[in-house]
């Protein structure tokens, strides 16, 4: 069986960290998001992919190739335009032949999950998650163990299952993507297509996701997705740790890292290839730090994704937050982490504000970020590419 990635997406709600990057090559525990997701389908016996690729596709080209070095084979397909899920779908209809899947490359999904997908003998399946929040999601009405409606963000519920946007299909769901018309939102949906499959009389089941489930759609759940899969992490160290050094828990070390004395780092953490950490810094746990990563004397970094090329200078802080590459910390710079009512950080996003659900979220950082010493940065603020400040400076947003 192969399966359909869909991977053609900016991800725009991840601005800035997608400026110069496709959403779904993010790093997550230090692997793009979508090889996560490749890992957990190849588990789950799936060796054949069809990639829909679209926003700086040469990026993802380069990073997987054809696929034979992780293993497995890729067939890329270039979506011309961003119509909608139906339409991406479509593009994949000469190279799949009868039963395939259909993954968002932004999605993360336990490989037991999909063995019990790729099992199912309906004509089409629709994954659900049940979520305590059905009004914000796709829903799905159930009737005797069939799926008999998709209604997106009802105000009354019928369920708490909402579509978590992976699906089996048979090839007859391309004559019904052929017959889809607009939404509202001039695209071309997917569910649309299922909704005239199901009312053609074709049974269309539904399978609820048992394992682990995110769908990363703001900047902040790379953060969850980051302590998810850190949980699983196996210690491995191909660097050089100097004496005087303390590695407590799951800890991973790159190949040509230099761990300098009086470095304290606690698991899970993963740090990269080639990078210079310390001496005397405290990682904590959940952090990822990418390759070619600097980390000076006396910084403490916690549950943050540093991206390679960053340097963090000394005397810095850095927590709960998402840094990009090739930033640079100037001696001194705090990123403010915890509001001081307690309450949840609230983020201005593509000018809304947006509820972060976390008690806890520092700073959004695009690439090639410099801060002057003694920078000093609030909950929530997110710093476009290129962006800089000045010595002392305060930065509110």
């Amino acid at each position: 069986m192969k399966a359909v990635v869909l991977v053609a997406g900016k991800g725009t709600r991840m601005e800035p960290l997608t400026s110069e990057c496709p959403k779904v090559m993010l790093p997550v525990a230090n692997k793009p998001i979508i090889e996560h997701i490749l890992n957990s389908a190849v588990e789950a016996g799936i060796e054949s992919f069809v990639f829909i690729t679209g926003y700086m596709e040469r990026q993802i080209r380069e990073y997987f190739g054809d696929g034979s070095k992780f293993g497995l084979s890729i067939d890329y397909v270039h979506q011309k335009e961003q119509l909608g899920t139906a339409n991406a779908i479509g593009y994949a209809k000469r190279y799949v032949e009868e039963a395939f899947l259909v993954l968002n490359g932004d999605m993360l999904i336990g490989k037991e999950d999909l063995k019990t997908l790729i099992s199912r003998s309906e004509e089409a399946l629709i994954c659900v998650k049940e979520v305590e929040n059905p009004s914000d999601f796709g829903m799905l009405e159930i009737e005797k163990n069939k799926v008999v409606r998709i209604i997106e963000k009802p105000v009354n519920p019928p369920t708490n299952l909402a579509n978590a946007g992976i699906y089996l299909f048979r090839d007859s769901i391309f004559d019904f993507i052929d017959r889809t018309h607009a939404s509202v939102r001039n695209e071309l949906e997917i569910t649309d297509s299922i909704q005239m499959l199901i009312d053609s009389g074709v049974t269309v089941g539904y399978s609820l996701l048992e394992g682990k489930w995110i769908d990363i759609g703001y900047p902040w759940d790379l953060l969850k997705a980051n302590e998810t899969l850190l949980k699983d992490l196996k210690s491995s160290c191909e660097g050089t740790v100097e004496p005087n050094t303390t590695i407590k828990g799951k800890v991973v070390i790159g190949k040509g890292t230099l761990i300098r004395s009086g470095s304290y780092i606690e698991g899970p953490v993963v740090i990269g290839g080639n990078c210079d950490i310390g001496p005397n810094c405290f990682i904590r746990p959940y952090t990822a730090i990418g390759k070619n990563v600097r980390v000076g004397n006396a910084v403490e970094i916690k549950n943050s994704i540093i991206m390679e090329g960053t340097h963090v200078g000394h005397l810095s802080y850095v927590g709960d937050s998402i840094i990009g590459r090739r930033c640079n910390f100037g001696a001194g710079t705090k990123v403010a982490n915890l509001r001081n009512d307690g309450k949840n950080i609230k983020v201005r996003l593509k000018g809304k504000i947006l509820d972060s659900g976390r008690r806890k979220l520092g700073v959004i950082m695009g690439d090639d970020v410099h801060t002057g010493i003694n920078t000093s940065i609030n909950t929530g603020v997110i710093m476009g590419k290129g962006r800089y400040t000045y010595p002392g400076e305060i930065i509110q947003h």
